[in-house]
C-alpha cells in the first residue's frame, strides 16, 4: 500500500494575533507597503477591539504629552525633564499624519468617528505640586511641540476653563493648571473597526474571529507553525508563515514564551485592572470640556495618576473620572485566573520576585486599591469635582494592563510603565509587551518594528516611497524642525477636522 502524503500546513506571507489597534495599524501598513502578502488575522473573541482597544477600556487620550504629568518628571535639582514628553508629542503626530493618509484616501470614512479636538489640561494644588508645573509650562513652552500651552494660577481664569472642577473650592485654595487647545480625545476601538472593516474588503487578507491560538513553534525550514483552534466550531488548524505579530494585549507575553526564542527569556508581566467612575448625568457632562490630568499621589505608581476625561464615543458626550486600579491575575478582561501563575517560568522568576521586592508600595497601593468603598471613590472623585452626588456616578469596569517585568544586571528585574517590542534575532517573529502610551504611538512602533524585522525591504525605493506618501514627514523629526512640524499640524488638522469643538457633538 502507498504510503499516504503528509498533509502540509496551510501557509501565509504573515500572521497577526490579536484583533486590536496594534494588529489593525501593523495589518494596514503591510497592505499599504506590500499589497500582494497574504495576511491571516486570528482573534480570540468574536469581535474585534474588544480588549484595551474599546473606547470604555481605555482613557480616550491621544497621548501626546500635553497634559500626563508622569512624563515629564523632576529632577533631584528642581528642573523639569521634558525628553520624554518631546518623544511621545513626536510620535503622536506620526500617528496623526498616517490617519490623515487613511481619512484622505478612503481607507476610513469619517475622521469625527474616531477623533476630535478637546484640550488637554494639567491641574494641581497644594505649593509644592504648583511650583512644580510652573516650572514644567516653562521648560515645556520653550520647545515648538508645545507651543501654545497657557498657564494660570488665577481662580477667575480657571473658571472659565473648568467650571466643574471650580465649582464648590475655596477662594484661597492654591491652584495651578496648563491649558493647550490641540488635544484630541481618540476612539481606538472605533479606528480599529473601521481598519479591519477596510482590511475585510482584501481578499489576500483574512480575519478569524473566534479562533485561539494554542502554539507556536518554529519550523526547520524557518517558519512558523501556529496552531489555532475554531471556538465556534471545536475544530483545529495549523498555518504557516513567515512573519508572525502577537498584537494580543495582556494576552500577548503567554504566547510569546510559547515561541521559545530566546530574545523572551527574563521577560515576566504584572496585570493591573481597572475601573472608572462614569457621570450618568446630561447636564454635569455638559459642564466640562477638556481632559484633566492630575498628579500621582507620592509614592504611586503611574498608572495611578488621577484624570477627568470629557469622552466622545458613538457620537455621544461621555464623562469618566479615575483610574481606580485593583488587581487580578488574569491577563485580559477576558482571561484566565490562570494567565499569570502560567506565565511564571524558571527563566522570569529571579526578574519578578526582584521586581516584586523593588514595588513593594505598589502591591500596598493595589491592596488599597481594591479595598475601597464607593465613599472612598467618592472622595477622590471630590478633589477634582468638589460638588460631585454618588447618584450621578456609576462604576465602569476599565481594560487589563499587563506592565513589563524584564531582567535587570543589577536589580534582577525591573518593572516598566510602557510598551517594549520583543522580536527574534532573525526578525520572524515579533511581540508588543506593555502598555500606555502605546495605542496613541502604535504608528510608529509598528514603522519601527517593519524597519528591525525586514531591514532589507525597508531600504528599498519603492518601500520608502510609499512610506514617504502616508507620513510626509518619515525620515526627518518633528521635534528638531520647528517649520516642518507646523506644516504637518496644519495639514493633520484640516484632514482630520480638528480645527472643530464639541459643540457640534
Amino acid at each position: 500500500m502507498a504510503k499516504r502524503r503528509k498533509k502540509t500546513a496551510e501557509e501565509v506571507d504573515v500572521i497577526l494575533i490579536g484583533a486590536g489597534i496594534m494588529s489593525a495599524t501593523l495589518g494596514t501598513l503591510i497592505n499599504e507597503l506590500h499589497p500582494r502578502a497574504s495576511i491571516e488575522i486570528f482573534e480570540r473573541l468574536d469581535e474585534v477591539a474588544a480588549e484595551s482597544s474599546d473606547a470604555w477600556n481605555n482613557a480616550g487620550t491621544g497621548h501626546s504629552a500635553l497634559c500626563e504629568l508622569n512624563y515629564t518628571p523632576q529632577r533631584p535639582d528642581g528642573s523639569v525633564d521634558i525628553s520624554k514628553a518631546i518623544k511621545i508629542a513626536e510620535a503622536f503626530e506620526i500617528s496623526k499624519e498616517f490617519w490623515s493618509y487613511l481619512v484622505a484616501n478612503g481607507l476610513v470614512d469619517r475622521p469625527e468617528s474616531f477623533i476630535r479636538s478637546v484640550p488637554h489640561m494639567s491641574f494641581v494644588f497644594g505649593k509644592a505640586n504648583v511650583s512644580f508645573l510652573r516650572k514644567r509650562y516653562e521648560t515645556m513652552q520653550e520647545h515648538h511641540l508645545f507651543q501654545g500651552m497657557e498657564y494660570t494660577e488665577d481662580h477667575e481664569e480657571l473658571k472659565q476653563w473648568i467650571p466643574l472642577v471650580m465649582d464648590g473650592r475655596n477662594a484661597d485654595e492654591e491652584l495651578a493648571a496648563t491649558k493647550i487647545d490641540i488635544g484630541t480625545d481618540v476612539n481606538f476601538g472605533a479606528l480599529t473597526r473601521s481598519l479591519f472593516h477596510h482590511l475585510g474588503r482584501k481578499s489576500n487578507v483574512k480575519l478569524r474571529l473566534a479562533h485561539e491560538v494554542r502554539d507556536i513553534e518554529r519550523l526547520p525550514n524557518g517558519r512558523w507553525q501556529v496552531k489555532v483552534k475554531n471556538l465556534t466550531t471545536d475544530k483545529k488548524r495549523t498555518v504557516s508563515a513567515k512573519f508572525v505579530f502577537i498584537g494580543a494585549g495582556g494576552g500577548s507575553l503567554l504566547l510569546l514564551e510559547k515561541s521559545g526564542i530566546p530574545e523572551a527569556k527574563g521577560f515576566g508581566g504584572f496585570p493591573v485592572s481597572g475601573q472608572w467612575l462614569k457621570c450618568t448625568n446630561p447636564e454635569i457632562i455638559a459642564k466640562h470640556h477638556a481632559k484633566v490630568y492630575g498628579k500621582a499621589a507620592v509614592g504611586s505608581p503611574p498608572m495611578s495618576v488621577p484624570h477627568l476625561d470629557t469622552r466622545v464615543i458613538d457620537g455621544k458626550m461621555a464623562l469618566l473620572f479615575g483610574p481606580y486600579a485593583g488587581f487580578s491575575t488574569k491577563f485580559l478582561k477576558n482571561g484566565s485566573w490562570l494567565d499569570l501563575p502560567a506565565s511564571i517560568k524558571f527563566n522570569n522568576i529571579r526578574p519578578m520576585l526582584a521586581a516584586g521586592m523593588d514595588n513593594i508600595p505598589l502591591t500596598k497601593y493595589l491592596i488599597n486599591q481594591v479595598r475601597q468603598s464607593p465613599d472612598d471613590r467618592l472622595a477622590a472623585l471630590k478633589e477634582y469635582v468638589p460638588t460631585a452626588r454618588k447618584e450621578d456616578w456609576e462604576l465602569e469596569v476599565a481594560g487589563q494592563r499587563v506592565q513589563v517585568i524584564k531582567k535587570d544586571e543589577k536589580q534582577g528585574g525591573i518593572l516598566e510603565f510602557g510598551t517594549e517590542v520583543v522580536s527574534s534575532a532573525d526578525g520572524s517573529i515579533a511581540a508588543l509587551l506593555g502598555a500606555s502610551p502605546g495605542a496613541s504611538t502604535s504608528v510608529s512602533i509598528m514603522i519601527d518594528l517593519l524597519a528591525r524585522c525586514f531591514p532589507e525591504r525597508a531600504k528599498t525605493a519603492q518601500y520608502l516611497s510609499k512610506l514617504h506618501e502616508m507620513i510626509p514627514s518619515y525620515g526627518r523629526s518633528l521635534a528638531a524642525d520647528e517649520q516642518l512640524c507646523k506644516e504637518t499640524r496644519e495639514r493633520s488638522a484640516e484632514v482630520l477636522k480638528l480645527a472643530g469643538t464639541l459643540e457640534s457633538v
